[in-house]
């Protein structure tokens, strides 16, 4: 069975909910969903050893508006910090996010935090040693605040798709005059990436929502994803694919050399843009669906690229049996565009 969206199948649909519900919309005469223009960088940085912070710090000159909300103020990092495994590239590497806390020093920023929720390890300070982001951090002389612990105020939920109504979330974050989204460049075996957006699943506290987090994994993935994202407001991302994961990610996939920062401040075509880096197909991601009728953008013509191509960075990354659709272009989603 094929409905009218140029050659996508009965089993596709089934796969989309969320974006069949937004055609449907759309077809019944609603306003339909603008993806707004939207600046992405890719920047070739083959090794940790190379100077990240003149790389983050000439990116950021690329969004004066980013600089405007930095400078003078609080800028909150939001690593990925999951779990460690000696050998397995599981975190957001320590030399990223002590070159960005220097670069948004340099501009201006009058304290930068490093602050995570993680979700597997419940001993904050031993993963942060083993994984030596502590190191970074004393280094660059910045502080550690655990979103897990941190004390919480409750945001109302616009999105709700999880209907919780609200979620709590810390001080620290809600104080920030611009937070920034650090995740590692993986694939996921429940999300079939974690990106920017996947990323914020570490600001929600454990102490009032579980390991990991387990009521928002209860209510849906997307469905959290979303909700964060659109009560949170991240700012801004900086994404690790100096080395990234592909296959049974976040915590047990193979080391991808990708040799890549992606960059930007709409989380949405920052993941699309490193989700074709991945060599996958953006439209095909659930939650990034979502986020179209949010602020999100996908489209590859909405995203001027800055920096180097997707053709020059691409990589081929393995994904789990159950995501080898997020490989097959999406014929049908030009169409699916228009109608919504």
């Amino acid at each position: 069975m094929y409905s009218r969206f140029n050659g996508i199948s009965r089993r596709d649909l089934l796969k989309l909910p969320a974006a069949t519900a937004i055609a449907a919309t759309g077809a019944c005469g609603h306003r339909k969903v603008s993806e707004p223009l939207a600046r992405a960088g890719v920047y070739r940085v083959k090794s940790y050893g190379e100077p990240i912070s003149d790389v983050i710090g000439r990116a950021l000159a690329q969004f004066p508006e980013v600089i405007r909300r930095a400078k003078g103020g609080t800028v909150v990092l939001k690593p990925n910090l999951v779990e460690y495994y000696d050998g397995w590239r599981v975190n957001t590497h320590p030399a990223v996010v002590a070159g960005a806390i220097a670069a948004f020093r340099a501009a201006g920023a009058k304290e930068v935090i490093v602050a995570e929720g993680p979700g597997h390890c419940r001993d904050t300070e031993l993963l942060l040693e083993q994984s030596d982001l502590q190191h970074a951090i004393t280094s660059e002389r910045s502080r550690f605040v655990d979103l897990n612990l941190d004390a919480i105020r409750p945001v109302q939920l616009d999105s709700n798709y999880t209907k919780l109504n609200e979620i709590s979330y810390s001080q620290t974050l809600l104080g920030a005059n611009l937070i920034v989204s650090m995740p590692k460049l993986k694939t996921h075996h429940w999300a079939g990436v974690t990106l920017s957006l996947k990323n914020m699943f570490g600001t929600v506290p454990g102490a009032r929502y579980g390991w990991p987090k387990n009521i928002l994994h209860w209510r849906g993935i997307e469905n959290s994803i979303v909700d964060i994202n659109v009560s949170l407001k991240p700012h801004f991302a900086i994404v690790d694919g100096i080395e990234g994961m592909e296959g049974d990610g976040p915590l047990r996939g193979a080391t991808v050399n990708a040799g890549v920062l992606v960059i930007g401040d709409n989380l949405a075509a920052v993941d699309a843009t490193s989700a074709r880096v991945m060599g996958l197909f953006p439209e095909r991601v659930k939650h990034l669906q979502m986020m179209l009728k949010h602020g999100g953008t996908i489209t590859e013509d909405k995203i001027s690229q800055i920096g180097e191509t997707i053709a020059q960075v691409r990589c081929d990354f393995r994904v789990l049996e159950d995501f080898q659709y997020l490989k097959q272009a999406p014929t049908w989603f030009t169409n699916f565009i228009d109608a919504i």
